[in-house]
């Protein structure tokens, strides 16, 4: 597959909004094939589960192991994690680590692997050092996510343990998405209003600030489709993953 980014893409614009507002939305990211090829990549996905235990503890679960796990494990695991997000904290959604599964080399022959290396080409780091106007970004963190009816992501910043985080990036995979199937990107303000709310619109990188206090909200019970997106950094940490 040929890796196509949109051309006609104004990146000073987009670059001068960021800089005035700590948030753009750059539609049609990828042309309409790359986009599609993209899509149907997420849909082929070896998920995994991942939420937190009760001590708050992250952990990404294979379908095997939820399988394999008996039903009381599993009902307290979900009333955890109902009890967690009814106190402001947690998550819960399918994903695909994508950059340690491509440098734990897990499945190899996956197509995955080449969305994760587009990602972090040259040409896809310099677009990021120009939409936030920082030099020193090195690399795109990523993992592909997966929302179904009932995921969220409650309210947090994305501070980084070693505040390597310059930017927090999404890029949407979902198409004609409605606003009361839930799944919005949402920003909180101090007065626990939502300031901006922004559905995951197909073929769209949305960057920001990730000290912004921002949420996914729950997907609805009748979603017919699901939240399909990778997210992930971009950050100033060395060495970059890959070398060319």
């Amino acid at each position: 597959m040929q890796f196509r980014i949109n051309r006609e893409l104004d990146l000073a614009a987009f670059a001068k909004t960021y800089a005035e507002q700590g948030l753009v939305q750059i539609p049609n990211l990828f042309d309409e094939e790359t986009a599609s090829y993209i899509e149907s990549v997420l849909l082929s996905l070896p998920w995994r589960l991942v939420c937190q235990d009760d001590s708050k503890r992250n952990i990404i679960l294979l379908p095997d192991q939820l399988r394999a796990m008996p039903a009381e494990e599993r009902a307290a695991l979900e009333a955890g994690i109902r009890r967690r997000a009814a106190e402001n904290f947690g998550y819960a959604y399918l994903t695909y680590p994508m950059i340690q599964a491509a440098m734990s080399r897990w499945d190899p022959e996956h197509p995955i692997h080449q969305v994760t290396m587009l990602l972090n080409s040259p040409v896809f780091v310099s677009m990021a050092r120009e939409i936030i106007g920082c030099p020193g970004v090195t690399k795109l963190d990523a993992q592909a996510s997966n929302y179904r009816p009932g995921n969220f992501l409650t309210r947090h910043v994305d501070d980084g343990q070693k505040r390597e985080r310059r930017a927090a990036y999404t890029i949407g995979f979902s198409r004609k998405w409605e606003p009361d199937w839930g799944g919005l990107l949402m920003f909180v303000d101090e007065n626990k209003d939502i300031s901006r709310a922004y559905l995951p619109r197909f073929n769209t990188l949305t960057v920001f600030d990730g000290l912004r206090l921002h949420s996914v909200s729950a997907i609805s019970a009748f979603a017919p489709v699901p939240r399909l997106s990778i997210v992930g950094w971009f950050r100033d940490d060395a060495p970059a993953y890959f070398t060319a």
